[in-house]
């Protein structure tokens, strides 16, 4: 099965990612991951790190010569930055007087962040302990090896993308189904955008609300969208709570910093509405299989793929880090004092949907291996063909059920 691992600190030497389950045979390249780590770092609202930071990936193993060789592949990431900090952030111990600069410890945790809980966890006076690795400069080690699952899913011709829907106050009903039926275009369209929101008139009143909380040194959140098209049925299981595939990509998605929500198709809406304006009627659909002329349930009933397209949306929180900080207490002497300033950004949900992309993509790709894993590629497709014949068998109604 796939699985992954990441390791790092926000300004360490760099990030660190393995990702172990993958065939052998897999066509992988540094160019090919290029283009998410990009979208990354891009939205109106970022902050100064971001024109620091390459983001440049290197593979140091499991791949030869573009093709993944079975083993776990691993990823490099430099935080550039580190030279200035390798003074604060060396992993050898310091000699005292030597530091190239300020030691930059923190002792006044920031509300909303992992700061002062992670300080009491693990025992940590210096708040830096915890915020270094805390941070979402994590999530660029995550886009890179979801980048390495899209490329896995491409063998079955799936495709993730998303869009902004709203941030602040300012709203947007999201893309007409036509559009999400042409991804290039939708793509091509999002990134016109400096907020990734592919209505012009609702993108631009996006970036005057981030303009004006930046000048009151606020932060803003938001949501976005993923979809995943071209699923088959049958991925995730409904045998198990922790097999159930919505419960996965809920867990997932919750894990990315600053997610505090997350809904599946009508989601919340469906707890307002009667059963028959939720549920997607089952039609017959000839050779194609089963039908549905909606998809209230967002592609997954029982915690399994029906075929549809997955759509999920998650709600982020403003940042934690405030340029007019709210009040805090110093941990060293309990006395009210504002909370700390770290460089951040003002609004960081347009990076956050790309970070949702990656994350779907490595969930699926988790269930996409376990339905129909193999050594090979070759393997793997094979039993995915196979899947999908028994499945066309298994809806020929009154013969294959």
């Amino acid at each position: 099965m796939i699985r992954f691992l990441t390791a790092g600190e926000s300004h360490g030497p760099g990030l660190t990612g393995i990702i172990e389950g993958l065939p052998a045979g897999l066509e992988l390249s540094a160019e090919l991951l290029s283009q998410d780590m990009a979208r990354r770092k891009m939205g109106y609202g970022r902050g100064g790190r971001m024109a620091i930071e390459t983001d440049a990936v290197r593979f140091v193993a499991g791949v030869r010569k573009g093709r993944t060789l079975g083993g776990p592949v691993t990823v490099w990431i430099e935080n550039r930055d580190f030279r200035n900090w390798e003074g604060i952030m060396g992993a050898e111990p310091g000699v005292p007087g030597t530091e190239s600069g300020p030691q930059k410890e923190v002792f006044v945790p920031r509300p909303g962040h992992a700061d002062l809980v992670g300080g009491v966890k693990f025992g940590h006076r210096d708040l830096r302990n915890v915020l270094e690795r805390a941070s979402a400069r994590e999530t660029a080690t995550r886009v890179a090896l979801g980048a390495i699952a899209r490329a896995y899913l491409s063998l079955f011709g799936v495709n993730v993308l998303s869009v902004v829907r709203s941030i602040g106050t300012v709203s947007w009903s999201g893309p007409p189904e036509s559009l999400w039926a042409d991804p290039e275009a939708l793509r091509r369209q999002t990134l016109l955008s400096e907020v990734f929101c592919p209505d012009s008139e609702s993108s631009a009143r996006m970036v005057e609300e981030i303009r004006a909380a930046k000048k009151a040194g606020d932060t803003l959140g938001g949501i976005f969208e993923v979809r995943a098209l071209g699923l088959p049925l049958g991925l995730g299981s409904y045998v198990q709570w922790d097999q159930r595939l919505d419960g996965r990509l809920a867990q997932a998605f919750l894990s990315i910093q600053a997610i505090k929500g997350v809904e599946f198709g009508l989601g919340f809406e469906a707890a307002r509405l009667p059963g028959s304006k939720v549920h997607d009627p089952i039609l017959p659909g000839g050779e194609r299989g089963p039908e549905r002329p909606s998809n209230g349930s967002g592609g997954l009933e029982g915690g399994v793929t029906n075929g549809l397209p997955l759509i999920v949306r998650a709600a982020m929180k403003p940042i934690a880090t405030l340029y007019t900080p709210l009040p805090s207490v110093d941990v060293r002497t309990g006395a009210v004092s504002p909370a700390t300033v770290e460089r951040s950004d003002i609004c960081a949900v347009p990076a956050a949907s790309v970070v949702g992309e990656a994350m779907v993509c490595l969930v699926l790709a988790q269930a996409f291996s376990e339905k129909v894993g193999g050594d090979s590629v070759e393997e793997v497709l094979a039993h995915f063909r196979e899947s999908q014949r028994l499945a066309r068998e298994r809806t020929r109604w009154g013969g294959g059920m």
